[in-house]
């Protein structure tokens, strides 16, 4: 099964481990999007870590595995979930309406949906969810533990 998967993985905390996690269990073939530098100017925070950086990490993660995968530059909402050879996405809860709409656009464009595999947020000790938005505001670490 091939799956997709993406985001921005800044800070790789226990949420992304969770997220990456079902990818893998469920795919043979993981291509996961890594939000671009231009991306995060754009709409996130300009103090999430450089692409390299990021990727790194991603890859160091995902090489534990021992499956095949790739790490695709991700500029947009979509990426290449909406057209590409996919099987399966998986998504959390805040970006499960994206997963709608690539289902919607493949449609569209005559190609297969994908199957949405959902996982609920991985939450802090306060039971908010962990994000990087947190972590770079000192309220957390990436296990989700308070800072002092």
């Amino acid at each position: 099964m091939k799956v997709v998967v993406g985001g921005t993985f800044g800070y790789l905390h226990i949420g992304h481990i969770a997220l990456l996690s079902k990818a893998f269990e469920i795919g043979d073939y993981v291509y996961i999007g890594l939000t671009t530098d231009d991306y995060v100017r754009r709409l996130k925070d300009p103090r999430i870590p450089a692409y390299e950086e990021r990727e790194r990490l991603v890859r160091r993660f995902a090489e534990g595995f021992g499956k095949k995968f790739e790490i695709m530059p991700l500029d947009d909402s979509f990426g290449p979930s909406a057209t590409g050879d996919f099987d399966a996405i998986v998504v959390t809860e805040d970006t499960f309406p994206n997963a709608v709409k690539i289902n919607s656009i493949r449609k569209k464009n005559g190609l297969r949906e994908l199957k949405i595999v959902r996982i609920d947020f991985v939450l802090a000790f306060d039971s908010a969810p962990i994000s990087t938005t947190r972590i770079m505001h000192g309220e957390i670490d990436r296990e989700g533990r308070k800072m002092a």
